[in-house]
């Protein structure tokens, strides 16, 4: 017998692969012995497998910062290296949580689906290593490489940040945006029966409120998003869960919330609130996991009616990332998905371009943007300043990708960004501007990559223990970070100026949602698009942050709100934060006597326009006499069609640059 199991052991490891019995080490206390393999071994295929579908396996409850475990297992490692190369592998989606001696103090961690590298700790230091799968108890066996390798410190990152225990309660720690309509960035925990929130207080520091709910069918598994889609002033949620969707809409005191769950099967993925239909009411898009995508119209009144097809309708789905953006600048929301895996045709990644009058059109491979990369999450900005969103495709699984935007036509510019030296993959990657320097920054997993504002980065891994939420939690104009059970307080070293926007729609949905809000210094034009779920799972603030280096003065921040309406606020304070109620700063526009000319007026068909100042920027709207929105595009000739509008008056509105040209005529 001995020698059987001699002849056994030798023959796993001469295929690398250890596996491991009936488990001991369902806790901490039962930690075993690990051996990971030495540097320069390679991770092209599992080291480990364990048994977790049929050896007992247990979820032990204890959690790491990166993502809720599931079924779990311990070990200990004295440890040989400074740093450990992780690689989830097939089957199952494992993640690695580092814990010292004791068990009870985390030290780093990988999300599940992760290939990454992790330190934190000393050759000779002992540790417990946890394993754990997707939260949950799903039978499911794991694999995964684990490297010991020399880590190298990088240079000092930028920005540090101080971190504490956040004091939040409930199971899902993911959200960083406002609640109560204060406008500062809160602490948003989700449970299946409660809403625990650690309201930010404007003297500084958080008070805990705790809203109990009816319990919720379908809890925050996958992804959460926020906005104030009734209008009542208080801040409303959405719950993506693998088996269905739930609203929790806040009553009109902000003190609790109506749980709203319908009966259809949605595999949720990242979800959004946006204005789909861009009549002035948020609406809830849900990516579908194995079937075409969902949404909910809004009726105005804060009743949301299910839709499902005609956003993404691959019949098994693997639509994982969705973000709204204009990244034609045509003033309306496009979205971008960023695709799972599957076979070929599943994970190419997508874009519906919105002509302005409620029409989406699939065009990605006509822009450049159809990869087939197992995504699950990218981050638009404009990366090089030049007043148009590039895009960094991140990638859960192989190298990522930055794509530059040349007039909504996109190149790969990878090879000389700098990205490469991310070696790990995340499933969420956002963009702020960490540093306030003027220069996006991107934050994938736990990695910072600092931005030059031309298109290159400098790549600082492990800044953060993973994953998490982003806003402003002190109120100082510095980008922060949630993370599980702990907030990292950015020390803003840079010193750098700063302003915050807060939009307020009253034509448009209140939050702002869709809204391009452009900040004009001497040193050129920041561009940020207001958003309501972005990355894949989190919930990040709502307001609009943007650093301006040491620039001292702003000349006006402009806001091209969804309904066409333009606002341009003069010379406001730097280091402030600047309230945009749509439509308080109108005056009268340009007078178009020398510089726009339509014809015939009245018009049955075509409207001939003449403008001195048309080039491929120019945009043209119709307003009815209401002030709605009816038609909104770029202009691309001198002639626009109108045969489709009702008889009536109307206003023509043609915008070029800084200039804002309108004229009155009648449809016939």
């Amino acid at each position: 017998m001995k020698s059987k199991l001699l002849l056994l052991t030798i023959l796993s490891l001469a295929f690398c692969i250890q596996s491991f019995g009936q488990p001991a080490n369902d806790n901490v206390s039962g930690a075993i012995p690990i051996t990971p393999s030495p540097e320069g071994t390679g991770c092209t295929s599992a080291t480990f497998n364990l048994p977790f579908s049929t050896d007992g396996t247990t979820d032990s409850g204890v959690q790491g910062g990166c993502r809720l475990s599931g079924l779990d297992q311990f070990f200990t490692w004295t440890a040989t290296e400074t740093g450990l190369y992780f690689s989830s592998q097939s089957p199952g989606n494992p993640g690695l949580v580092v814990w010292d001696a004791t068990g009870t103090i985390e030290i780093a961690c990988t999300d599940t689906f992760a290939t990454t590298t992790i330190s934190g700790w000393n050759v000779g230091d002992n540790l417990i290593l946890q394993i754990y799968d997707f939260e949950g108890t799903a039978l499911s066996d794991v694999a995964f490489c684990l490297e010991a390798i020399d880590y190298i410190v990088p240079p000092p990152v930028p920005v540090t940040f101080t971190s504490s225990t956040s004091g939040t309660s409930g199971q899902y720690k993911i959200g960083a945006f406002d609640m109560n309509g204060d406008f500062l960035d809160d602490l948003v925990s989700i449970s299946s029966d409660n809403v625990n929130i650690r309201e930010q207080l404007p003297a500084g520091g958080f008070t805990t409120k705790n809203i109990p709910t009816s319990n919720a069918d379908y809890v925050p598994t996958w992804s959460l998003a926020a906005a104030d889609y009734d209008r009542n002033g208080y801040t409303d949620l959405l719950y993506g869960n693998g088996s269905g969707v739930t609203f929790m809409r806040a009553n009109n005191t902000g003190t609790g919330f109506t749980e709203i769950s319908g009966p259809e099967y949605v595999f949720s993925q990242r979800s959004n609130f946006i204005d789909i239909n861009n009549d002035g009411n948020l609406d809830a898009f849900v990516c579908h996991d194995v079937a075409p995508n969902v949404y909910y119209l809004n009726d105005g009144s804060g009743n949301l009616t299910f839709n499902q097809g005609g956003l993404g309708d691959y019949p098994s789905g693997g639509n994982y990332g969705s973000i709204w953006i204009d990244y034609d600048n045509d003033r309306d929301m496009d979205m971008f998905i960023a695709k799972c895996g599957g076979e070929t045709a599943r994970r190419i990644n997508q874009m519906f371009t919105n002509d302005g009058n409620e029409n989406y059109t699939e065009n990605a491979a006509a822009i450049g943007l159809a990869d087939d990369m197992q995504t699950w999450s990218a981050a638009w900005g404009d990366f090089d300043g030049d007043g148009d969103m590039d895009v960094f495709v991140g990638a859960s699984s192989g190298p990522h990708k930055l794509m530059i935007n040349n007039n909504g036509v996109f190149a790969d510019v990878t090879g000389a960004s700098g990205i490469s030296a991310l070696t790990s993959n995340s499933t969420e990657t956002v963009t702020f501007d960490f540093d306030n320097d003027g220069n996006l920054d991107l934050v994938s997993g736990g990695n910072i990559l600092f931005g030059k504002g031309d298109m290159t980065f400098d790549v600082y891994p492990g800044v953060f223990p993973g994953s998490g939420a982003y806003g402003d939690l002190n109120n100082d104009g510095y980008i922060d970070a949630f993370n599980s059970g702990s907030i990292f307080i950015n020390n803003a070293e840079s010193n750098n100026n700063w302003i915050k926007v807060h939009t307020i729609g009253t034509i448009s949905n209140i939050n702002g949602i869709g809204a391009r809000v452009e900040v004009h210094t001497n040193a050129g034009i920041k561009i940020r698009d207001v958003k309501s779920g972005d990355g894949f799972r989190y919930m990040n603030s709502l307001n609009t942050h943007i650093g301006i280096g040491t620039e001292t003065t702003i000349n006006s921040v402009v806001i091209y709100w969804p309904s066409g309406t333009i606002d341009t606020i003069s010379n406001p304070d730097i280091n402030d934060t600047l309230e945009v109620v749509e439509g308080a700063t109108l005056s009268l526009e340009n007078s178009l006597t020398d510089k726009l000319i339509i014809y015939p007026n009245p018009v049955k068909d075509i409207l001939n326009v003449e403008f001195l100042e048309l080039n491929a920027s120019t945009i043209y709207t119709i307003f009815d006499i209401t002030g709605k929105r009816v038609l909104n595009s770029k202009l691309q000739s001198t002639t626009i069609d109108v045969s489709n509008l009702s008889p009536g008056n109307y206003i023509l509105r043609i915008v070029s640059g800084t200039s804002i040209q309108s004229q009155k005529f009648i449809k016939n």
